[in-house]
């Protein structure tokens, strides 16, 4: 360890210790999957894009989009990991950050392949809390919902816009009852229901709350799924064009 500085602890303008990526190797515009898989078939939307770097969770794609470079970088499963990529692509210059990714209705209107345009998300996660108290609220930029609703619109198909439940157990909303906080947890699950909350997913509020107090722009698109035999291509195909779509208008109006 260095004095003042943990070996792990990269600083703007340096190449990065998680996602290992350097100054100019990214885009200020990013899009953001969970899965690493999914950044190679986001990646095909973009002009001449090449793999720039893949360490763990993080694979990192870099094209061009109208022009102007454009990266896609998966961020893993929860908040903690989204927390680092977030993190190192801030110090980078990234300036516009949108979450590509998946959830789970908690509403009856909202069924499997349903877009839902976020506004917001509900901090139930760990991570976040330790950056700001849970009172600072994790909210999407009005800009980027915006392009992000005009994409979707234009596209076409089922797609509804709001707050979605953000934690780090993958089953807390609907436990099986030889889970010893069952009844905590359905009571809690309820009281989403009831309030309105459309979805789940697990990476959205570290991605608002760490770009918002930088003074960036996030957003995210989510896909309902579930059970299914389709490709990813297949099953994500509208929503990676919506939110390469957003990307694209967002450009077109330049940074805040």
């Amino acid at each position: 360890m260095i004095e003042g500085k943990m070996a792990t602890d990269s600083r703007p303008g340096e190449r990065q210790y998680h996602l290992h990526v350097g100054p100019g190797e990214v885009g200020r515009y990013v899009l953001m999957p969970g899965d690493p898989a999914r950044t190679d078939l986001i990646a095909r939307r973009l002009d001449a894009p090449r793999l720039v770097a893949h360490n763990r969770e993080f694979r990192t794609w870099t094209g061009t989009l109208k022009g102007e470079p454009v990266s896609v970088v998966s961020t893993g499963v929860g908040s903690p990991s989204a927390a680092i990529a977030v993190v190192e692509l801030l110090r980078l210059g990234v300036h516009t950050l949108v979450r590509v990714g998946s959830c789970g209705a908690l509403q009856k209107s909202v069924s499997d392949g349903d877009l839902i345009v976020v506004t917001g998300a509900v901090r139930d996660e760990g991570t976040t809390r330790q950056y700001i108290p849970v009172e600072y609220p994790a909210v999407a930029h009005p800009q980027v919902i915006a392009a992000l609703n005009a994409a979707a619109s234009a596209a076409g198909g089922p797609r509804h816009i709001g707050i979605v439940y953000c934690k780090d157990a993958l089953t807390a909303v609907f436990p099986t009852e030889d889970v010893p906080l069952y009844d905590q947890l359905m009571q809690q699950t309820r009281a989403w229901i009831k309030a309105g909350v459309l979805a789940s997913e697990m990476e959205s509020a570290a991605i608002f709350v760490l770009a918002s107090i930088a003074g960036a722009r996030a957003g995210s698109i989510l896909q309902c799924i579930g059970p299914g035999s389709e490709s990813d291509e297949t099953r994500f195909g509208r929503l990676i064009d919506v939110a390469v779509d957003g990307v694209a208008r967002l450009m077109a109006e330049g940074p805040e």
